[in-house]
């Protein structure tokens, strides 16, 4: 008994030796981003860490060493200027620079200086603390990577998109704009010269941007709010470039597979690896008795049906009242007016449970990365609507793929909706696509939040594994692209065949005038 004792207290102090201090600084407002990233600091603290998250979700239960610093309640659409939060079926037909400026990068440095002045933030930052590694999102709130430099530790980036093109070029990771797409940008053919040219202009465009203007602004925030960092700091291009990790929300089994440095790892549906939930019982019976299927329609938590214009609710509703599926609408007012008798509105719903069922035939959604991949984990077929940002790129992967149909917004009427549903419903290459596309997004040695467990206790293990960082990213960019050498192998083609055209004037010059002489001695 007293060797049984011995064992497991061994256990738990080799447990909590091997504890690390770790930062999770991901403050962003968006309840889908907070879906995909909670999960991480969770379980890290479920391994043992003693977390502490810069946030402004709170979790309601989480373990006693998770500890929250909660930033100032201001949402998102409160800082872009427009007088609150828009009606988001507006935003169908802003251009993606336009987009920029005014939602990523304008919200993006008013929400950097609300989390550097929120009141919680600032008192923590004026404690004594020390940390092993720093975790931050990477979503235009650069100013917070400063916090590695505060406490010397490495500094991990995670990403609720896939690729991102940003990064690629501060690491110096292959761009590949002939197959991967700019994760911000609408590219309809992206694999034609228009498509191509159209991203490679936008990532250029966007890189001189961010990195000459808008990151300028983020080290005036600096400044302003983290007075006592010494004037010798790296720049918060530096910290990017020398970050240890990059997380990043895709898989080759759905987005296309790309070339990766060691340590930017695809972590794609990490927050579909645990699921503790069920469904509620009225749901859950609800959808057990719909003998003909259910089609599911959410448009996330940013874009509301309820905003949707009368012509475009009403083909909707015309539709569904032709149908003997269940409808589940996520409808955020208290009434819907001429309600089919099929169809259940709620104000909230529980996705990831209610894809999981097997019943459900079709999920109607905008298209957004997070419950894209809820589809794809559940193989449920896709009619998309999208609004903006990822929205297209990611439905017309499940286009392309064979399991889901791209619905313009402007194309929304009773008779093209119609078309497509019933299609999506009744062909079952549908389902059978999506099924096979959920098999290979499950295939993989191991859960992608383990994956995501592991590489960051990777860093802490190796202190910030500098040797799996690029080497190229320490190399001028002429270096990197080797142009110098092809300019010096340029200048030898270019001086052999001078020498060479040289060669041949002097030769023909000297036979002209050997012809010359022997024709003179002939005649003499």
């Amino acid at each position: 008994m007293f060797g049984l004792k011995a064992v497991f207290v061994l256990i738990f102090l080799k447990h909590h030796a091997d504890a690390a201090n770790i930062l999770y600084v991901t403050p962003f407002t968006s309840t889908s981003h907070n879906m995909l990233l909670s999960p991480i600091g969770l379980e890290l603290a479920r391994r043992g860490h003693n977390v502490t998250v810069i946030t402004s979700h709170k979790e309601k239960n989480p373990p006693p060493n998770y500890h929250q610093v909660m930033v100032d309640d201001i949402k998102i659409w409160e800082l872009t200027g427009g007088g609150g939060r828009p009606n988001i079926f507006t935003m169908t037909d802003i251009s993606e620079e336009e987009f920029h400026h005014k939602i990523l990068w304008g919200a993006g440095l008013a929400f950097t200086e609300v989390v550097l002045n929120s009141t919680e933030v600032r008192k923590f930052l004026r404690k004594d603390n020390a940390f092993d590694l720093v975790v931050c999102e990477q979503f235009f709130q650069e100013a917070l990577y400063m916090l590695a430099f505060k406490y010397n530790a490495p500094l991990a980036l995670v990403t609720t998109f896939g690729n991102c093109m940003r990064h690629n070029i501060v690491v110096r990771n292959p761009l590949q704009l002939a197959t991967v797409i700019p994760e911000f940008i609408v590219v309809k053919e992206p694999d034609s010269f228009w498509g191509r040219l159209r991203s490679l202009y936008f990532t250029t465009y966007e890189y001189i941007y961010w990195r000459f203007i808008y990151l300028k602004k983020q080290e005036q925030l600096l400044q302003e709010y983290m007075t006592d960092l010494p004037k010798e700091r790296p720049s918060l291009y530096k910290l990017q470039q020398n970050c240890s990790l990059m997380l990043i929300n895709s898989h080759f089994s759905f987005n296309p597979p790309a070339a990766l440095l060691p340590n930017i790892v695809e972590v794609g549906g990490l927050h579909l690896s645990r699921s503790n939930t069920s469904l509620r019982k009225d749901l859950q019976t609800l959808m057990d008795e719909s003998i003909h299927g259910v089609v599911y329609m959410n448009f996330g938590t940013n874009v509301r049906s309820a905003e949707l214009p009368e012509d475009k609710k009403n083909a909707f509703l015309n539709v569904f009242r032709k149908l003997k599926q269940t409808i589940i609408w996520k409808w955020e007012d208290d009434t819907l007016e001429d309600k089919p008798k099929n169809l259940v509105t709620q104000k909230w719903l529980p996705q990831k449970e209610i894809l999981a069922h097997p019943n459900v035939k079709v999920f109607i959604s905008h298209g957004g990365l997070i419950g894209t991949q809820e589809a794809v984990f559940n193989g449920v077929p896709l009619i998309g609507v999208p609004i903006y940002g990822d929205q297209y790129n990611n439905l017309l992967l499940a286009e392309q793929a064979g399991f889901g149909k791209i619905l313009q917004y402007h194309d929304i009427n009773e008779e093209t909706f119609e078309k497509i549903l019933t299609d999506v419903i009744n062909d079952e290459k549908y389902a059978k696509t999506a099924k096979e596309v959920s098999r290979r997004f499950k295939d993989r040695p191991m859960p992608a939040l383990d994956t995501a467990m592991y590489w960051l206790e990777y860093v802490i293990r190796n202190k910030g594994a500098e040797f799996i960082k690029n080497p190229a990213r320490k190399m001028s960019w002429i270096a990197y692209t080797m142009m110098d050498v092809y300019a010096f192998i340029l200048v030898l083609l270019v001086a052999a065949l001078l020498i060479t055209v040289k060669l041949i004037r002097v030769l023909r010059k000297i036979w002209s005038l050997y012809q010359f002489h022997d024709i003179k001695i002939k005649h003499l």
